[in-house]
This record gives C-alpha cells, structure tokens and sequence, in this order.
C-alpha cells in the first residue's frame, strides 16, 4: 500500500471514530457551499449540528477521539470551502446559540445590556435593537455576519465595529470540551483591527452588548439610511462582503488600490472583481472556489507589484492546500 493509500485509509478511519461519537447529530460529506455566501465549494467530511449546549461539548469529545481538524461555520460570510471540500468536522450553531434577549424597557437605565447567540445575524439583531428602541448597533445591518464570525474578526462598519460594544463573551473551546461555557471579558479577546485572539476551536456562544437606550424612530431611520447606501454602493449575488483589509484603516482603503489598478471586470473562470464595488470578488452561480482564489491571489500581485501594499485578506480559506483551514 503506498503512502496516499495509506493516508485515506488513516482519514477515513478518523471520520468512523468521529461520526460514532457525534452519533446523530452529525451527516458525512455534507455539502458546505450552502452554508456560505459565496455558495460554491465541497463538502465536509461530517457536518455535525448540535442543538444543545452538551452536543456541543460532544463535538469536542470527537474532535479529541479523532484528531480530525475543526470548522466552526456560522453565516459563513467570511469562508471560502475549497472545491475539494473540508476533511475534517464543520460544525453549524446555527440552533444552539441563535437566542436574543433584550432587557425590559420597564428597567430603562442609560445603558441597556443585550445578549446575543453567536449564530444571530448581525443585520437581525441590528433591526431588533433599534425596534426596542436600543441604539449604538445600527452600524450592523450593513454587515452579512453572525455575532460569532463579527467577534472572532472585530467586524465593523459605518464608523464602528464590535471592540465598541462587546463587553463579555461566553466561550466553549471545543480542544477542552470538558471546562464547558466559559465566560471571557472583551479585554481577553484582544481585539484589533479585523482580528483577534480566539483559536480556531474557541465557539463563540453568544455575546454581551453594551448598548444604550434611546430614540427608537432615530435608530430606524439610520439603519435606512445604511441599507440605501449599501445597495447604492455594493453589489448583491454570491461574494463575502469586502474581501481585503483596508492597509492603513480610515486613510487609506483596500478598494480604492484596486480600483485604481482598473481592476474591476477582472475575471478569472467563474469568478470576478465586482464592477461595482472594487473590493469585492463575485462567484458566479456553479462557479468554483479555485477561481475566486485565482482572482484574490491576482488582485494581491498586481497591488503589491505596483502599489506596494500587501493586502491581507479578511476571507478565510478552508480545505486548500496552502493558505489552508
């Protein structure tokens, strides 16, 4: 037996261990595409979906008895699933942290304490703030992310993002599934500018908001104002929001360098620089995850060739050979 043979046989052998102890929480080779907003991409070796926080837990006793590698997949409006797919376990939270609670309006102080499952959309929650007449997450509507995927990456927007507003978050690390729900303060997180600490396995669960009561008529007609200016000025169809981090943030942004370079309409097979917004990638409907990385990897060269600015990218690459999960 050579030692590719070998290596499928080990693979295969790690996803039976797994799946016997996800039992029916979890489907082999599920396909994560659909999962993503870029839509295109293979599938997982087992897409496993707990509904309870100990189903969770039970994700890690899998990923420990295997040694396969972990997904955490919430909106995935930040993952590209490379066409070969994922060989290791993706796990959707999409049931077990999808709660909001809102505090009374009868208790109306200045500040009003929100918290939100970290499968929650951001645009959602946005809304349902503004609606109870909580202000100071509006910025949100704009962003296609779950509270989670916005906390692991500092999400932000319109003059904000998350290191404004997070103040706890409560954490489960699947590698030490037995330590249960943690809770960290926002200063253990060390958010920055579109990153933090939080380790692949690390799940946010939900998340603490420090927000403010105020006017709820205001609050609306902002979250209008940032829809209308979000169609006006960014493309709808199958992409992941921006794709590279802006090189020097509130002076200098990432779209402008490629625009300049005339790189909207670059395509590359079924994928393309928007035309209507330069730092944005779109796949086509049946498209492949190799082409949109075909075109971020071009757009990467020609700026750092002629504009001498190495764009690091805000899209995460799962299952490629390099760049990796």
């Amino acid at each position: 037996m050579n030692s590719s043979r070998e290596q499928v046989a080990v693979a295969r052998d790690a996803v039976a261990v797994a799946a016997e102890v996800l039992g029916p929480i979890a489907r082999r080779d599920q396909p994560l595409g659909p999962l993503t907003t870029y839509r295109v991409g293979g599938a997982a070796a087992l897409l496993a979906q707990p509904r309870t926080i100990d189903e969770l837990a039970l994700v890690g006793r899998a990923h420990l008895a295997s040694g396969l590698p972990l997904l955490v997949v919430g909106r995935g409006s930040n993952l590209l699933v490379a066409d070969a797919g994922f060989p290791g376990i993706a796990v959707s939270i999409a049931v077990v942290a999808s709660d909001i609670e809102l505090p009374a309006s009868a208790d109306r102080v200045a500040s009003a304490s929100v918290r939100a499952g970290g499968a929650v959309a951001l645009p959602t929650l946005a809304r349902r703030t503004a609606a109870a007449g909580i202000t100071g997450f509006e910025w949100a509507v704009g962003v296609p992310g779950s509270i989670g995927g916005a906390v692991r990456m500092n999400a932000g927007g319109h003059g904000s993002d998350m290191a404004a507003c997070v103040e706890e978050v409560e954490i489960m690390d699947l590698t030490v599934p037995s330590r249960g729900i943690e809770s960290w303060p926002v200063e253990q997180l060390q958010l920055r500018f579109r990153g933090s600490d939080l380790a692949d396995g690390q799940v946010v669960v939900a998340a603490h908001l420090g927000l403010r009561w105020g006017d709820r008529a205001q609050a609306e007609t902002t979250i209008a104002e940032i829809v209308r200016w979000r169609r006006e000025h960014q493309p709808g169809g199958q992409n992941a929001g921006s794709v590279f981090v802006n090189p020097v943030p509130g002076e200098l942004s990432a779209g402008l360098l490629v625009d300049e370079l005339g790189l909207r309409g670059l395509r590359i097979g079924t994928a393309s620089v928007s035309e209507k917004h330069a730092n944005f990638i779109q796949a086509d409907e049946g498209g492949r995850a190799e082409d949109v990385r075909a075109v971020m990897e071009a757009v990467r060269r020609r700026v750092a060739d002629e504009k001498g600015f190495l764009l690091r990218s805000e899209v995460r690459l799962v299952g490629f050979e390099e760049g990796g999960t």
